[in-house]
């Protein structure tokens, strides 16, 4: 899983429209009052270039798959060896695939082996003359607080990072991107892939290698776990947001909140979602919750219910956010500044809400469970 750019934008105060293409290789078309895109997008041949194009015919949002999959290792005569230094990670605060690879980088203690550049928050032009629109980085050292130049490649954009590493790359320019300083390729743009990486692949360099976020006694948990939370929740948010009928919209809202019902009493026994142990599933929950009250409950519509109005998760994610480390991953003004920034059929006029500014690092009573971390 991994964050989309926008493809056809045009200037944010002009009202876009969705509706369905006749043809039967676009199911959608974004209208503005300057310019219409089918939604194959400028590459053609039906592939989704945008968040907003993966969308079935029946209005609902389906996420495709990510394109690069390659995998570091520690055996001799690797592709990608495990060496301190080779790998840059390029994300967004805002995207919480992104940041959820930032965290095991944190987690871990591969700060100094592995570099990270920061994008700016909204989306921007990423080509003269096109009209997609996604991540870019900033122009100098001042311009955005928190995004940071490209120090590898000197690129202006995420896109220009996919078109260094394949010349006719024609899907999605997305953050996470993992990237290889030796070979000047992406290694990996798969979250859930990074992560694993991330957890095992460079312990003899980690400060903190006897962190352990999928250990073996757990996986068959977590991998359980990490299923119907991806579904509901973390996509789930999503599948709310971009729906474009309401029955689709419905559907996905009755899930989220059934999910979340059922997160709300595992919590309510065990301090985390396997047990009283910090895991990869935690992590993966804790990216969609940090963002619900701020921006899903207004932008996406999932305003059944606030976190703040279910005392366990709400507790759990205030305890996560406690983690060393883990504070340094959130910053709620790039977060706030992208969804309701980067999303002009959703929020045309761009308004970022003022609130509700919630402080996480307030006391929270899961100390009354054991944990292991």
């Amino acid at each position: 899983m991994r964050c989309a750019a926008a493809g056809a934008k045009g200037n944010p105060l002009s009202p876009i429209l969705l509706f369905r293409s006749s043809s039967s290789n676009s199911s959608i078309r974004i209208v503005s009052r300057r310019f219409m895109m089918s939604g194959t997008g400028s590459g053609g041949g039906g592939v989704a270039k945008t968040a907003l194009q993966e969308m079935s015919t029946d209005g609902e949002f389906k996420r495709t798959e990510s394109s690069f999959r390659h995998w570091i290792s520690n055996q001799e005569g690797a592709q990608f060896p495990a060496l301190a230094g080779r790998y840059h990670l390029y994300i967004s605060y805002a995207c919480p695939w992104a940041s959820r690879c930032y965290a095991f980088l944190k987690l871990k203690g591969l700060e100094d082996a592995i570099g990270l550049t920061v994008v700016k928050p909204k989306w921007e032009r990423t080509k003269e003359g096109e009209d997609h629109f996604g991540w870019v980085f900033p122009v100098s050292e001042d311009e955005e607080p928190g995004a940071q130049l490209d120090p590898i490649n000197g690129a202006r954009t995420v896109r220009e990072l996919y078109e260094i590493a394949s010349s006719n790359y024609s899907a999605k320019y997305t953050v996470p991107v993992l990237w290889d300083k030796q070979k000047k390729t992406i290694v990996n743009n798969e979250s859930a892939e990074i992560t694993r990486m991330f957890n095992n692949v460079f312990n003899h360099i980690a400060k903190h290698p006897e962190v352990d976020l999928y250990p073996e006694e757990l996986r068959s948990k977590i991998d359980e776990v990490n299923g119907w939370v991806y579904h509901a929740i973390n996509n789930g948010v999503y599948r709310c947001g971009f729906a474009t009928k309401q029955k689709p919209y419905e559907e996905a809202a009755k899930e989220l909140f059934d999910a979340l019902d059922r997160c709300e009493k595992i919590l309510a026994n065990q301090r985390y979602m396997c047990g009283n142990r910090l895991t990869e599933s935690d992590i993966r929950l804790f990216v969609t919750l940090i963002r619900f009250d701020e921006v899903y409950v207004v932008h996406f519509k999932c305003n059944k219910k606030m976190l703040r109005e279910y005392p366990n998760l709400f507790n759990y994610t205030k305890d996560i956010y406690q983690v060393p480390g883990i504070a340094e991953t959130v910053n709620m003004y790039h977060i706030k500044k992208h969804y309701y920034g980067s999303h002009p059929s959703i929020n045309p006029y761009g308004i970022i809400p003022v609130g509700p500014y919630i402080d996480f690092s307030t006391p929270h009573d899961r100390e009354r469970f054991k944990s292991a971390f």
